[in-house]
């Protein structure tokens, strides 16, 4: 009865190699047992030799390369995040180094009187009148004085730029009422000249108002005359010059305001009968639209969204390289076994 015997141990051995296959981690821990008691049975060399090992050897040998793909991935990936750290950084330090200007527009019905600074030298002022929706009424005896229906003040003042010269300047309440197109129309009348050009200067300022209930007046248009710009119109035309008021707010909190001005001119025909050597000046002002714009710089970078967006990256590269960890780990591990498996099937053949 011998071979009855040696065909049961083979039976038993092969249901342990199969549960062996099958739990992997049972294996590890009673391999000295299986090893133990296989050793005493010798094994047919066709079907152990050829047929397990190489099945094993394959799966393993995918797995393998499958984590090698895994790892180079997950790496590509943490040189993905480390660089977006890096441009995020880089980011938020050029947007803080380069504001970007903001520009809001407020409309209004009626504006703040701005104050209208006249330099007319020996210019006189025959005339000025405030009219509504755009429209002039044909002039009466021009060259002569007529009405004065502005608010006006006349001011001297020391020039702020040599503080030796003295300096006449006739203040005229501008336009308030945008809605029903309220301008100012005025006529200067100079006798004579000995230049070769002949032109009025002026500067505008944001409120008339201001000027008025000021203590130092003088004091206030030396500030004007440093802070505004001044224009000129000409004489013998009709100068009309639409105005718009932009502020700007600055980086302390102040506020500065300056005027925008579009300025057309239409020639005057004298139509006096007699030839005269005087010159005659003609400016009308208007506000151009019922917007106020206010410029601003505003820094578009926001901390929060930038560490949020850090948060992120640097959690995905712990986890990236907790994962790489793993994957090592793990390619040693089945690489033992593999070597191992290889051991205890050349002592098996043996």
């Amino acid at each position: 009865m011998p071979k009855p015997e040696v065909s049961a141990s083979y039976q038993e051995l092969s249901e342990d190699v199969e549960r062996a296959s099958e739990n992997p981690t049972e294996e590890r821990e009673g391999g000295m047992e299986v090893h133990e008691d296989s050793s005493s049975v010798i094994l047919p060399d066709g079907e152990l030799g050829t047929t397990t090992p190489s099945l094993r050897f394959s799966k393993t040998c995918l797995k393998n390369v499958f984590s090698v793909i895994l790892l180079f991935i997950y790496l590509l990936l943490m040189a993905v995040a480390v660089f977006l750290v890096y441009q995020t950084i880089s980011d938020f330090r050029e947007k803080l180094k380069h504001p970007v200007m903001s520009v809001t527009y407020k409309e209004v019905s009626l504006y703040d009187a701005p104050g209208i600074a006249f330099y007319p030298g020996k210019a006189r002022l025959l005339s000025c009148k405030h009219h509504y929706y755009d429209h002039i009424p044909p002039l009466i005896n021009p060259g002569q004085p007529g009405a004065i229906e502005c608010i006006t003040q006349r001011i001297n003042y020391t020039d702020p730029f040599t503080n030796q010269t003295m300096k006449y300047a006739l203040v005229v309440q501008g336009p308030r009422d945008v809605k029903k197109r309220e301008l100012v129309f005025l006529q200067f009348h100079l006798n004579e000249t000995d230049q070769d050009f002949s032109a009025i200067d002026y500067l505008l300022f944001s409120s008339f108002q201001e000027f008025v209930s000021s203590p130092e007046k003088a004091k206030f248009m030396k500030d004007c005359e440093s802070s505004y710009s001044s224009w000129k119109f000409s004489a013998g035309f009709r100068t009309w010059v639409k105005m718009s008021l932009v502020k700007t707010k600055e980086e302390d909190g102040s506020e500065t305001v300056e005027f925008k001005q579009e300025t057309s001119v239409v020639n005057y025909i004298d139509q006096r009968t007699k030839p005269r050597s005087d010159q005659l000046f003609f400016v009308v002002f208007e506000w151009k639209d019922p917007f106020i714009q206010t410029v601003q710089d505003i820094i578009t970078a926001n901390p929060w969204n930038m560490i949020a967006l850090l948060c992120g990256i640097f959690l995905a590269l712990f986890k990236a390289a907790d994962f790489a960890k793993l994957s090592v780990k793990w390619m040693i591990k089945i690489r033992r076994r593999h070597l191992k498996r290889t051991r205890q099937a050349t002592n098996h053949i043996s």
